[in-house]
């Protein structure tokens, strides 16, 4: 299973629903899903992600150091492609994609208001991280043995 996450620059809110994103699915011992996140323009490409948003997830024990920014590629193999607001929504549906909102509601851009707005976008994220834990452990598939005597 490939899942991507998409914001706009892909340096603050899709990096970050990543970076979350990969953790739950760890601690909940779902395997087999890939999780990338993209923007929906390219002027960041290559970029780290933005520090403010860096060390929110570091205030709360995640890693997103080894992230660098990418455009949305429309040719990319993905089974679920999350979108972190309706306007990338809508711009993914222009693409021909079928997307799904990240959370129930739109994730709103932290970029230019206060460091805490990144906190904030952190819990929203996380809460609808935990959604998409429970959602992808349920899709069909072969599942790891989790059996105490396997290896």
């Amino acid at each position: 299973m490939r899942v991507e996450i998409v914001c706009t620059g892909n340096i603050c809110r899709s990096p970050m629903g990543e970076v979350v994103l990969r953790h739950k699915l760890a601690e909940a011992g779902v395997d087999g899903v890939q999780v990338s996140s993209s923007g929906t323009g390219g002027w960041h490409a290559g970029d780290r992600m933005d520090p403010r948003a860096a060390a929110a997830l570091r205030r709360r024990g995640y890693d997103g150091s080894a992230h660098r920014a990418q455009q949305y590629e429309r040719s990319a193999d993905r089974d679920l492609v999350l979108a972190m607001d309706s306007g990338h929504l809508d711009t993914l549906t222009r693409y021909g994609v079928a997307a799904q909102l990240f959370a129930r509601d739109d994730v709103p851009d932290p970029y230019y208001g206060e460091d805490d707005g990144f906190d904030e976008v952190l819990t929203q994220i996380e809460k609808a991280a935990g959604t998409w834990v429970d959602r992808l452990r349920d899709q069909p598939g072969p599942k790891p043995d989790r059996s105490p005597t396997s290896g």
